[in-house]
């Protein structure tokens, strides 16, 4: 009987232990593990950049570990929007993301620069397959890549997608070059825009309008955009004896 007792106790510990070992669902915070060259963060007072009405938007990655794809989370804006709620207009939609090989650019390509070139995978992941969060506050430009608009001073406040139900992932190759790109429309007075980071990594993002794919360039300044490919979650592993 003292042994049944003590089994149970066991078990009940070890039930909790792994409770509170299981890390956060969806989010992903500085310092966690990523699958990539290094995490582009969110510049706080850089820019958030729209997305093309009819076109993608997108920026490279080197895969620092072969393995799945399992985790995708980028940060965002919401144009003239200064409240950490996300905005209503934000309910019911979805976000499309697809995942290239990387055309390094120069002779024998189209671009002087660096630039998606076969589309790999791609998934579209409904309100329920992705979460967002408010991350963090700054004062923020707004800018338009289709007609080169600048809004300066323009939000405050930005937020973390963080895509963790992918049911089918993408393999990436350690060492392999690879691109990011999405796809997000809100409609209404407060349009989606993809964050700045303040860390470059190979050549600017890209966007892809009017037949071609574009570099990302701000008052002339070139730009990186603010995502993080992420491994699988840890697991506990305890040893009985």
């Amino acid at each position: 009987m003292i042994g049944l007792k003590k089994g149970v106790v066991f078990l009940a510990v070890l039930g909790t232990l792994m409770f509170l070992a299981a890390p956060a669902v969806a989010d992903w915070d500085e310092g966690d593990g990523h699958k990539m060259h290094f995490p582009q963060l969110p510049d706080p007072y850089g820019w958030d950049v729209a997305w093309p009405e009819s076109g993608l938007f997108g920026d490279d990655w080197q895969c620092s570990q072969t393995g799945p794809v399992s985790d995708i989370h980028l940060w965002v804006s919401f144009k003239k929007w200064n409240l950490p709620e996300v905005p209503d207009a934000m309910t019911g939609v979805p976000v499309f993301v697809q995942i290239w090989s990387n055309d390094p650019g120069g002779a024998g390509s189209p671009y002087p620069y660096s630039t998606p070139k076969d589309l790999l995978r791609e998934w579209t992941f409904d309100p329920g397959d992705y979460t967002i969060r408010h991350y963090g506050t700054g004062d923020q430009g707004w800018y338009w890549p289709e007609s080169g608009e600048i809004f300066e001073h323009d939000h405050t406040q930005y937020f973390q997608i963080n895509i963790d139900k992918i049911m089918d992932p993408f393999i990436q190759e350690e060492g392999k070059i690879y691109w990011l790109t999405t796809q997000v429309n809100v409609p209404g007075n407060n349009p989606i825009g993809w964050k700045t980071t303040a860390t470059q990594f190979m050549d600017d993002a890209v966007f892809y309008s009017g037949g071609e794919w574009q570099e990302l360039r701000i008052g002339g300044e070139l730009h990186d955009l603010a995502f993080v490919i992420t491994p699988e979650p840890g697991t506990l592993v305890l040893l009985v004896t």
